[in-house]
């Protein structure tokens, strides 16, 4: 199979990263890996073409891993994908709601659904993946154990879903990213763009603030911001950035001129196009 068929992506066959890159590359072949490492190995080495990696979700929060590992991975993003959510409890054929009394999953997956393995009173066993899980219940075959993971896990792994839909939350969706080895920007004025940066501040009184105020007064809509710590130290922090807007269109760009004054180490990480999800929130706040 030719390199440029795979599409990289964290977990066992059926995940929810599976799901996403077979949503997005629906003509190619997806190439399971055991970390998110061997992901950005598999795209830098060349064995795939594209990585889709988890960055956040609309209930867990960010997947913290990978915000170290989009500055050093040495990948460009070239695309997002918000996949939904939907949680099924799989169990092997024979099983029923009456007879499963254990369910296994990734400690994320068990604490989205827990009004229902409570309501079945199921004690939860934690598990590396959801997809994981899955195969490993198929493979036991013990009607007394169940797996949450998604409808295509249980198409992989010959499980029949006996509830789905089971997530506490409905709005349950997993921000992605796509990962290349090389940058693929759209032109500027092409539609809504998203720039993706990491940049440091020193650690004195207002340094944030000058440094982000460009953004303000070019009227630059930030769309994320988050800081964690770098090296070990409490007093350095570096700032992971969305914002929409192309680099090479004048707001952005003087934007950015002001950010690079105040601050050091400004990295752009990917300029990509907008997922139609980011509209549908927008009206959904009323944004015209």
């Amino acid at each position: 199979m030719s390199k440029s068929n795979l599409i990289a992506f964290q977990g066992s066959p059926g995940a929810y990263s599976d799901l996403s890159c077979r949503s997005v590359f629906p003509d190619r072949k997806t190439m399971p890996c055991s970390t998110f490492e061997d992901v950005f190995a598999a795209v830098h080495e060349g064995e795939a073409e594209f990585g889709m990696i988890p960055v956040e979700n609309s209930v867990a929060g960010r997947v913290a891993d990978n915000h170290y590992l989009l500055p050093q991975g040495g990948l460009h993003i070239i695309g997002e994908h918000y996949q939904r959510v939907n949680h099924h409890l799989l169990a092997p054929p024979g099983a029923t709601l009456d007879t499963i009394k254990v369910v296994r999953s990734h400690i994320q997956a068990l604490s989205q659904c827990r009004k229902v393995t409570r309501a079945l009173g199921l004690r939860e066993i934690p598990h590396a993946d959801t997809a994981g899980a899955a195969a490993e219940i198929a493979e036991r075959g013990d009607i007394t154990e169940a797996a949450i993971a998604s409808e295509l896990a249980g198409e992989i792994y010959g499980l029949q879903s006996l509830k789905r839909g089971i997530e506490d939350a409905q709005h349950n969706t997993t921000r992605f990213l796509v990962m290349a080895r090389d940058p693929v920007q759209p032109p500027p004025n092409s539609g809504l763009v998203v720039t993706t940066f990491v940049f440091r501040v020193r650690s004195v009184p207002a340094a944030l603030y000058k440094a982000m105020g460009g953004f303000a007064t070019n009227g630059v809509n930030l769309t994320k911001m988050e800081s964690y710590m770098v090296d070990g130290r409490f007093t350095a922090a570096q700032f992971y950035v969305d914002v929409e807007g192309h680099p090479e269109e004048r707001p952005l760009r003087l934007a950015l001129e002001e950010l690079e004054f105040f601050a050091r180490e400004v990295k752009i990480l990917g300029v990509y196009p907008g997922h139609p999800f980011r509209r549908e929130q927008n009206k959904d706040l009323g944004d015209d």
